[in-house]
């Protein structure tokens, strides 16, 4: 852990980000606690500019001159090249640096660069070609019958005990409770079968 008796005048205040609360967050924080004076976690989507980022503006009232915000990779910054962009010029023109720890643009920058731009547009690619695959799995099994996700929860005993339980008038707590699933689950059945 961080020892800030032992802190250099510089100091690291690290950036882990994710965009949804599903996501793990462990692999950020491995690289950077050891490292940073304080750490700060947003689950928030990299499209947002940085005064629409409510966590990454804390991080920036944290940092002193000279200090550096350091996050594990550059895309956790922004989430494609111009995002990421928009991010860099606005830390930059703060006059704060940023420290990447891993990647191609691994190092310390206080100004663009074309390696971080390079960095930037890599990991846009890359996340770019990951959609493509698992859009083009998802296709292929869907031709060969099988298909993705998890399995519904209300089959059709359970749809036609919901809808039989909601005409005789039971509240959706009671049917909820009745048929063992969710309150939504029994809104978006009734809903569904509304809108056939």
């Amino acid at each position: 852990m961080f020892d800030e008796r032992r802190a250099p005048l510089m100091a690291l205040i690290g950036l882990v980000r994710v965009s949804t609360d599903k996501q793990n967050t462990q692999r950020q924080h491995d690289a950077l606690d050891p490292i940073c004076l304080k750490v700060f976690e947003e689950k928030t989507s990299g499209k947002l500019a940085t005064d629409d980022r409510p966590v990454l503006l804390n991080a920036l009232s944290h940092i002193r001159d000279g200090d550096l915000l350091t996050v594990q990779e550059v895309d956790r910054l922004g989430r494609n090249l111009l995002e990421g962009l928009i991010v860099l010029n606005d830390l930059f023109q703060r006059g704060v640096g940023v420290k990447v720890l891993e990647g191609i643009a691994a190092g310390e920058h206080t100004e663009r660069s074309l390696i971080l731009d390079l960095a930037l547009a890599l990991a846009e690619d890359r996340r770019r070609d990951i959609t493509r695959k698992t859009k083009n799995g998802l296709e292929a099994a869907r031709k060969r019958g099988r298909v993705g996700g998890r399995r519904p929860v209300v089959d059709d005993d359970k749809r036609a005990a919901i809808l039989a339980r909601r005409e005789r008038g039971e509240s959706i707590r009671t049917i909820a409770a009745g048929v063992k699933v969710s309150i939504g689950v029994v809104h978006k059945t009734l809903a569904d079968a509304k809108a056939r």
